[in-house]
Order: C-alpha cells, then sequence, then structure tokens
C-alpha cells in the first residue's frame, strides 16, 4: 500500500497519509492494515457505532508510545463537513462528540490513528436512556480471563433465571464484557445501580473471586466487575475495536459455548483474536452481537 493516497469512499474523498507506519511495532502492523481493517469489518461494526457519541483513542506514533497517544472527546475542529456530531453534556459545558454513520467515517476515524473507538451505551437522540446493561470483567493478577468467564457464567445464569439474555465478548485486552440488550426505555438512573446492586451480589456470594469496589488494591487475584460504565457520560470500548496492544487484537464477540469451553479447560488463550481472525469469524459467524442491537427486554426486579 502506497504511503499517501486519496480515495473515494461511498462518495466521500479521503486524503490517506502515513499508511505504510507501523503503529504495532511487535506485530509490524501498518497504518494501511488499521485502515484495511476497519474496511473490512464496517458492515458489522458501523451499526454498533452508528447514532452514538464516540471517544476516539488515537495513537499517531503507534501503540508503544504511550505519551503521544490521547483521548479525544471533542470532535477534531479539521474534520471533513460530512462528519456529523452529536453535543454531550459533560461537567464543563457540552461537547460536539463524532458520530460514526458510516464507513467514510470510519474510514476517516482510522485515518488520524484513532486505534481504539469508545462509544456511548445511549444513542445521541435519547443520551438519557441506555440500549444495554454492560458489565466489564477486569481481572487483577494473577486472576485472568478465564476468571472472567467464570464470573461471566454466574452472570448469564443470573438474568437467565428471570429469562433474560446476555451476550458475552472479549474486551480485546486481558478481560471479558457482558451486555445485556434493553432497547426500551430504562434510563441511566435505573441502570447503574441496578449494574451494582448485580456486582455487589456476586461479590458477596463469592468474595474470594470476585470485587465490586474500584480500590486497584482490592483486586489482586479477584476479577473486578465494573459497573460504572453505565452512566450517561461514560464511553466503553466498541465491539470489534482494534485496542492498543502489542499485537492488533479487537474487542471480539464469542458464543457463550466458547466461555464454556476456557472457564471449563483454564486455557484463555483461545479468546484472543487478531484482526484477521475476526475477520474470518465474520465470515462464519456474521455478527454474534446482532441481536444486542435488537433485543428488547426488560430489567428484572431485584
Amino acid at each position: 500500500m502506497a504511503e499517501n493516497r486519496v480515495v473515494e469512499v461511498d462518495g466521500r474523498e479521503l486524503k490517506l497519509t502515513n499508511l505504510d507506519k507501523v503503529l504495532y511495532p511487535q506485530a509490524g502492523f501498518t497504518k494501511g492494515q488499521v485502515v484495511d481493517y476497519y474496511a473490512n469489518v464496517a458492515p458489522v461494526m458501523v451499526p454498533h457505532l452508528d447514532g452514538r457519541a464516540v471517544t476516539l483513542r488515537r495513537f499517531p506514533e503507534g501503540v508503544d508510545d504511550l505519551d503521544a497517544a490521547f483521548f479525544e472527546k471533542r470532535c477534531p475542529k479539521h474534520r471533513p463537513k460530512w462528519v456529523k456530531t452529536t453535543p454531550v453534556q459533560a461537567e464543563t459545558g457540552k461537547i460536539d462528540f463524532c458520530v460514526c454513520d458510516g464507513l467514510p467515517t470510519l474510514i476517516w476515524f482510522a485515518q488520524l490513528a484513532a486505534i481504539e473507538l469508545h462509544p456511548s451505551l445511549s444513542r445521541s437522540r435519547a443520551p438519557k436512556r441506555p440500549t444495554v446493561l454492560a458489565f466489564d470483567l477486569d481481572p487483577g493478577a494473577p486472576a485472568d480471563v478465564v476468571d472472567c468467564c467464570r464470573v461471566a457464567l454466574r452472570l448469564r445464569e443470573m438474568f437467565g433465571h428471570f429469562g433474560v439474555e446476555s451476550f458475552p465478548k472479549t474486551s480485546g485486552s486481558k478481560g471479558l464484557q457482558v451486555y445485556v440488550p434493553l432497547n426500551k426505555k430504562d434510563s441511566y438512573e435505573v441502570t447503574k445501580p441496578f449494574a451494582k446492586a448485580i456486582a455487589q451480589l456476586l461479590e458477596k456470594q463469592t468474595p474470594d473471586l470476585v470485587v465490586s469496589k474500584m480500590k486497584k488494591v482490592e483486586r489482586e487475584g479477584k476479577v473486578f466487575v465494573d459497573w460504572s460504565q453505565n452512566h450517561e457520560r461514560k464511553t466503553t470500548i466498541a465491539v470489534y475495536s482494534l485496542r492498543a496492544r502489542e499485537h492488533p487484537t479487537a474487542s471480539t464477540p464469542i458464543t457463550w459455548d466458547e466461555v464454556e469451553t476456557a472457564a471449563d479447560s483454564g486455557d484463555g488463550s483461545t479468546l484472543v483474536f487478531a484482526a484477521d481472525a475476526v475477520l474470518d469469524r465474520i465470515e462464519q459467524h456474521g455478527d454474534l452481537f446482532a441481536p444486542v442491537l435488537e433485543l428488547e427486554q426488560e430489567l428484572p426486579e431485584l
């Protein structure tokens, strides 16, 4: 791939630069390959971003240079005219976030070296109404993704008892996430305390495995069930987003069978998916996270 080129994407003109720049030094994965990945994953990824405020995590000098990396909430002023924005009420006033409504915007994000994309749990037309309840399972060493699988299975069982479905995905980093689709009229005022209560219940039942408190000192050897993402000013790693790790792994939807297999075998390596593996899985399974966009469910009474 040439270093610089002008491309037309769905009728939009884009200038792509520094395409041969290596963004993942250990893997030799270039900016051009990041652009290619997002172009290929767009058909299943864009529906999960469309209509939502997105925080960009940009790595202009690659994933190893954390000093140069930054989170960008305010959509850049130099954006093309066709990139949509949505205002989000922050503590300091309203901020116009980027919205990704199609392939051209997703490619433009990649051109900015926005390796990680973090959308809101709510759509911008109803900012106080999350479409999902989200649990971020974060292992504190020596706990690992296998321990996260065991906690995720307990979450599934807990919600399954009420006939409520949940869907797992890898974080693309070291943990797992479980999403409970709502797509109703629940507000964050309902979902956040609900998620906290579930996390505290899990901790009470298995205090040797689960912690629900934020303090890092309490997390060693346990899985932190982060309920705090259920907040209108928070954004969470998008399904199919690449992560800034040593290798270009992505947040990947998985099946409950895969979660069970990892929990039973103790082998979490089966739940690490690099960019090419993610595309292979989409070809094989389609979008395993598609029900999260459509399924309407009521939160059970606690």
